[in-house]
């Protein structure tokens, strides 16, 4: 008898013991959310901003989990994927992390041309994509999307962007009306170039000024000096540039070998956003270049901003130079930071408070009640989400680029006027490489 009293014993101490580790497997289950991160780790759109992207995703995470996490509860554990500069590894990605991970929120994606097929097919699972850096107006324009959200700016506010700055400072800088002014849009033929320059193209005729050239190239393209010799055809005054890294250095060595002279060029993201490359290859050549992007956090006036962001702009800014070792701390890194920041602060809690989950249809309710004012992020914009049955369903309707002007190590705002930081240098100035 005594010796199956204690077997009996023994066995409910161990059954208490086994129910105890499922509690706790479970506690530990229920305070964890897996998030994927899907960005471009390998290939020639790593070096172009994607890292950047990933390494500002990764710090917002950080920060996060260093206050307890989602809510001071949750804590976030990142599952990366690397899509490897090629779209169909993006989407093979995309499935891994949604069927075999079980993981219901994608946050990422660099490249437009990923961004379109991915969001068609995590919508079709209803899940969650939460684009950080991607910005083709395709990926939402008419397609009514419910589970896919991006609360970074969309192509078409390049060219609303170029536009606007030639037909402000014609006059004054140029002495041209701007309707004298001829620009020359090239662009990479993915949907990044494409949206770009359709829309530069739009707003420019719009605005009356002169396209003079519109010409696509592929971004693997060996040789672009028949694009040279076709913009000094057509003698135009500012040329507009959406491509990466590899084209854009192709372009500006051949420009330059072929005495290619222009009054500015606009750069539109991508690799003109990857100064610390191009100026270690062309140095003070590219001086007082334009960029047209979303504004990287360190070159906002913080006292512009809701309480707290420069705080935030700083802990980012400090954190990416640790982990990188980088001076320059590019545009890239505020998207994928900033983009992130909002879905783990701004939607996730009330996700779970007011939806009671992080499942994507509480997530998806969450994200639609978002309403962030002006100057509510680091990058000066605030987040409203276009709803169903709208347009762009699924698009932050706050966002804004700015036009930055670099001169060396300093880069500035030159455009919207109302927080520019310097007058903009326009046109190059004389004895430039490059200036007409």
């Amino acid at each position: 008898m005594p010796t199956s009293r204690r077997q009996l014993l023994k066995t409910s101490a161990a059954a208490a013991a086994a129910l105890s580790l499922d509690w706790t497997r479970a506690q530990a289950q229920a305070e964890t959310l897996r998030i994927g991160l899907i960005y471009d780790l390998t290939g020639p759109f790593a070096a172009g901003g994607s890292v950047a992207s990933s390494i500002g995703a990764q710090i917002a995470i950080d920060l996060v989990n260093e206050k307890g996490g989602i809510g001071g509860k949750t804590k976030v554990v990142p599952v990366a994927a690397d899509s490897q500069s090629k779209p169909d590894v993006a989407i093979n990605e995309a499935e891994r992390l949604i069927n075999q991970e079980k993981i219901d929120i994608l946050n990422g994606v660099y490249a437009s041309s990923h961004a379109v097929p991915l969001a068609a097919k995590v919508e079709q699972q209803k899940k969650i994509l939460w684009i950080t850096t991607a910005v083709s107006t395709a990926v939402f324009k008419d397609k009514n999307l419910q589970y896919v959200f991006r609360a970074q700016i969309h192509s078409d506010q390049y060219g609303q962007a170029f536009a606007s700055f030639i037909t402000e400072h014609a006059k004054a800088k140029l002495g041209m009306d701007p309707k004298e002014v001829k620009v020359a849009l090239i662009h990479e033929d993915g949907p990044y170039g494409v949206g770009v320059a359709s829309a530069d193209e739009a707003y420019a005729k719009q605005a009356g000024i002169q396209v003079v050239l519109r010409e696509g190239y592929s971004a693997s393209a060996p040789d672009l000096s028949v694009l040279v010799t076709k913009i000094k055809r057509a003698k135009a005054d500012v040329i507009s540039h959406a491509g990466y890294n590899p084209d854009i250095t192709l372009f500006l060595r051949q420009a330059r070998e072929s005495g290619l002279r222009f009054k500015m060029l606009f750069g539109a993201g991508a690799g003109y956003s990857q100064l610390d490359k191009l100026r270690a290859t062309f140095g003070a050549d590219i001086d007082n270049f334009c960029n047209i992007d979303p504004v990287p956090a360190q070159l906002l006036d913080p006292a512009k901003l809701a309480p707290g962001m420069g705080d935030l702009i700083n802990a980012m800014v400090t954190r990416y130079k640790a982990k990188t070792g980088a001076t320059d701390v590019p545009p890239h890194c505020s998207m994928g930071f900033n983009q992130t920041w909002v879905l783990l602060n701004n939607v996730l809690p009330v996700a779970k408070e007011k939806y009671g989950s992080f499942d994507p249809e509480a997530i998806r309710k969450a994200a639609l009640d978002v309403d962030i004012p002006a100057g509510g992020t680091i990058q000066g914009y605030g987040v409203k989400f276009f709803p169903p049955g709208t347009p762009l369903s699924g698009q932050n309707e706050r966002s804004t680029p700015v036009v930055m002007q670099n001169a060396g190590e300093h880069i500035s705002v030159v455009w919207p006027t109302n927080i520019r930081t310097q007058d903009p240098v326009f046109p190059l100035p004389k004895g430039s490489t490059y200036g007409a």
